[in-house]
């Protein structure tokens, strides 16, 4: 039988929210892809398919449950490698980049898998660890290792956004469990030495959105025009937006990339500010209902899970809304459940199951 306790504890407002999330998402990429030549099933239909797929993804990681999941962390981590190396053997290329793997009809995004590995694993790896003093530099090697491998992976595809949130949200993970001022001095520093380093491997064109950034009028017809449009898009919509469907930006095909990176201009031209701050509303909703299952959490490991899936939205839908308004470069980060992505979608969907989880188990203890 199930028990009684995980039904009354399950999180049906963070359902509700996630239903309006994702009817938002539909209405706004059927304009975006309206002017767009059809190729097969329209691009808001398969966004529907993929949130339906992610429904069952997050019904299956809430059933089988958070200390279950956890005890599969390592060779799921590993598993999630594995797949990151080949796809730089047997990897699709697509525009330059070689990120896809086809599994038959089906083509997966493997490094959208590494951010639900690394929450895992670094829950698995404090929970075994616990201790009641801030970590030392030297306590958090392994940790970060866990983090940078599968970044690294991720960056040579090349994938800069999705590296920089493999990161971002391992870095929450390690920092809510207390770390040393100094140790993280010690860090700040030795990142900045690093950056010289990692700048080297960047790509040419990663290297053109840095300084477009800088100066948009250098090169505003190059490197600078996904973002210059993205801040026209945003600005002519004022306050009430110019209504669905008759954005000129991207009905003119003038905004690049208008159903995945920069889905959200096309919602602030037509939408204007009122329908930004409903979608920004609704996403803070989402956030705010995962930080208090974490503090909710009935032990340790359920607390950095549930940090860990709450990351893995907030900083997309911070860096994403800051990427499209010109405040932070052009990094390819799309925002949650309003960007076009099933693979992104479906793990997103995956982490707030294991959010579901933990609040579904906080009054159910098991015999260590």
């Amino acid at each position: 039988m199930i028990d009684r306790r995980l039904v009354t504890n399950f999180d049906w407002l963070l359902v509700a929210l996630l239903v309006a999330l994702a009817c938002c998402g539909a209405v706004n990429l059927y304009s975006a892809a309206s002017s767009m030549e059809d190729v097969g099933t329209p691009i808001y239909l398969k966004q529907i398919y993929w949130f339906g797929l992610g429904l069952l993804a997050m019904v299956a990681t809430a059933t089988v449950g958070y200390q279950r999941l956890a005890t599969l962390a390592y060779p799921f981590y590993l598993a999630v490698v594995a797949s990151l190396l080949a796809v730089h053997l047997f990897g699709r290329v697509v525009a330059g980049a070689q990120r896809w793997l086809a599994l038959g009809p089906i083509v997966v995004q493997p490094s959208e898998l590494a951010r639900l590995a690394v929450i895992l694993v670094l829950a698995h790896y404090f929970h075994r660890r616990d201790q009641n003093e801030p970590y030392k530099l030297r306590q958090l090697l392994a940790p970060v290792a866990l983090v940078a491998l599968p970044a690294l992976l991720i960056l040579k595809q090349p994938d800069l956004g999705t590296a920089v949130m493999v990161l971002i949200v391992g870095a929450s993970v390690i920092l809510v469990n207390g770390v040393r001022w100094t140790s993280l001095v010690i860090a700040s520093v030795g990142l900045i030495g690093v950056l010289p380093v990692l700048w080297r491997f960047m790509k040419d064109y990663q290297k053109r959105r840095i300084f477009s950034f800088l100066d948009p009028e250098s090169d505003p017809l190059g490197a600078a025009y996904h973002l210059i449009q993205s801040k026209i898009a945003v600005g002519s919509g004022q306050f009430w937006g110019k209504g669905w469907m008759a954005g000129t930006q991207s009905q003119l095909h003038f905004l690049p990339e208008q159903h995945t990176d920069f889905a959200f201009s096309v919602l602030a031209e037509e939408w204007g500010f009122i329908g930004a701050v409903v979608v920004l509303s609704l996403l803070a909703a989402v956030v705010y209902r995962g930080l208090m299952h974490a503090l909710r959490a009935k032990d340790r490991m359920g607390m950095l899970i549930v940090v860990g899936a709450t990351a893995s939205i907030f900083w997309p839908t911070f860096i994403n809304a800051g990427m499209v308004a010109g405040v932070f470069p052009v990094v390819g980060i799309p925002l949650p459940f309003i960007s076009y992505g099933g693979s992104s979608l479906v793990s997103t969907m995956a982490a707030l199951g294991l959010i579901q989880g933990v609040s579904m188990r906080r009054f159910i203890f098991h015999r260590q």
